[in-house]
């Protein structure tokens, strides 16, 4: 058996399909997904060194930089640690210059940025401000056109977007982007469901913002939209087979919008992915450690789920969960 060293690795299993089984929370419009690939299977890695929840992580190419997030007190935290794609080892990165909860984070051009996050207590007081990671040093960046947490972000034709999430008056209408070639950040048109704990990934061109909920626990949204970032127009996306929030998202080389967990009356392992070439859902094998407020981050064709609570509320773990999806497309 091939063990998965991080990204430049791969699992040599032929692919197999058969049709996938419905579970409890899957709705009605989408009894008939598309095929579940067999063949795959998830790996255990070794565990982020402090578990925490309601995290952010990104890779800057060579390892993927964890931030934030509640420890296991309830108390917001400025711990960072990288873990190393070609050691598989973890090691302490520099502290956040603040402690926040439910930040959002995406890579960049070798470096890792870091927005708003709520900086407590608890869930109170989203933050404007944002950071890159540089040569081990973290710059403070120009804040956000508004405070924002609980939101996604990603990187699409080299600008960083946020979307989703909940500013000072409530959950959050626009969007932003951040163009590094001026230095400025900017709004736009935020996604037509206004939603939080949700999951924002970038591939070709589009901003895929995927579940999320409306407010606490509970008011988990099955729905997908896509923002063409040239065009600036939204169009919608077909309905997610199982509506999650408390979830996060991440995009592949080899095109799918994958994401994971989530909670409702339990923690949820179903992980899902949306075909961008096919317009279709299907189902991957669910995470052997069900998980939410957990951080997805792709590298090529490879999927790390990072921490997470492992209960509905106030839970956190370090489990560290990858599955490669080369086999699905080359």
């Amino acid at each position: 058996m091939t063990t998965l060293r991080g990204a430049r690795s791969s699992l040599a299993i032929p692919l197999l399909l058969l049709l996938a089984a419905c579970t409890g929370r899957v709705g009605e419009e989408a009894l008939a997904p598309a095929p579940t690939p067999r063949g795959l299977r998830w790996e255990a890695l070794a565990p982020l060194p402090t578990p925490r929840s309601e995290v952010a992580a990104a890779s800057d190419g060579d390892g993927i930089v964890v931030v934030g997030g509640f420890d296991g007190s309830g108390a917001s935290v400025a711990t960072v640690e990288i873990f190393d794609l070609e050691t598989a080892t973890w090691s302490a990165g520099p502290d956040l210059p603040i402690a926040v909860n439910h930040p959002m984070a995406a890579g960049f051009d070798g470096e890792v940025v870091v927005a708003g996050g709520y900086v407590g207590p608890g869930l109170a007081n989203p933050t404007d401000r944002a950071f890159a990671l540089r040569d081990g040093v973290w710059e403070e960046l120009p804040p956000m056109p508004a405070p924002r947490a609980a939101g996604g972000a990603a990187v699409v034709d080299r600008r960083l977007y946020v979307a989703g999430g909940v500013g000072p008056a409530g959950p959050a209408a626009e969007a932003l982007f951040f163009d590094p070639a001026n230095g400025r950040w900017s709004t736009i048109e935020g996604p037509p469901t206004e939603r939080e704990h949700l999951g924002v990934a970038g591939l070709d061109g589009e901003l895929f913002v995927v579940g999320g909920r409306t407010g606490g626990i509970g008011s988990n949204l099955d729905a997908a939209e896509a923002l063409d970032v040239a065009q600036g127009s939204w169009r919608e996306l077909p309905p997610m087979p199982t509506a999650r929030g408390g979830s996060a998202a991440a995009a592949t080389s080899n095109g799918f919008v994958v994401s994971a967990g989530g909670e409702a009356d339990a923690t949820f392992d179903e992980v899902e992915a949306y075909d961008v070439s096919a317009d279709r859902w299907f189902s991957l094998p669910p995470m052997p450690t069900p998980r939410h407020g957990l951080a997805v981050v792709v590298v090529g064709t490879v999927v790390y789920t990072i921490a997470g609570g492992t209960v509905p509320g106030l839970s956190v773990s370090g489990a560290v969960e990858v599955i490669d999806l080369s086999p699905l497309r080359p």
